[in-house]
């Protein structure tokens, strides 16, 4: 059965729930808006869900923010796909989802209130538009990347046997 994640805003307007199979909060993304929107340490660490558990109490204060994006990959800005969603309130960033995968979302480590396990490895990406000042904390047996790595979360986790069926 999949792991049960519960998370909060900081003013607790907003709550939810949504099962996953891959809690492993393991992924850094350095990106700017990642970094922006909920990366106080240059960079932020999005779970993956299964979209259709997902519940939410307080939808009255949910905001949606779509990022603007202009970069070497994007010379044209464009408006993404992906729709952050975060609380009117206080601000708080709470998950993303895009409906270019529909049946994902991707909760903000930083607003789960469930107990993690841990990453004993991480992944580091979007290196490429990391801030100046940020010095990742690269450890032993940590991977880099200067955009994408080319496994997904699930095969990162299926690959280490912490898939949760």
């Amino acid at each position: 059965m999949p792991m049960l994640i519960e998370g909060s805003c900081r003013c607790a307007a907003v709550r939810f729930e949504v099962a996953s199979h891959t809690p492993v909060p393991y992924q850094l993304c350095y990106c700017s808006i990642c970094r922006k929107q909920q990366g106080g340490g240059g960079f932020a660490i999005n779970l993956g869900a299964i979209s259709s558990t997902l519940k939410v109490f307080g939808k009255r204060d949910l905001g949606l923010y779509r990022a603007s994006i202009e970069d070497d990959e994007h010379p044209a800005r464009e408006i993404s796909s992906g729709e952050r969603r975060f609380c009117r309130k206080c601000g708080s960033a709470l998950w993303l989802h895009d409906p270019r995968w529909p049946e994902l979302v991707h909760p903000f480590a930083s607003a789960v209130d469930t107990e993690l396990p841990a990453a004993s490895e991480r992944v580091h990406l979007m290196l490429k538009y990391k801030a100046s000042w940020v010095e990742p904390d690269i450890r032993q047996g940590d991977r880099t990347f200067s955009l994408y790595p080319e496994e997904s979360i699930a095969e990162w986790h299926r690959q280490r046997g912490l898939w949760i069926e």
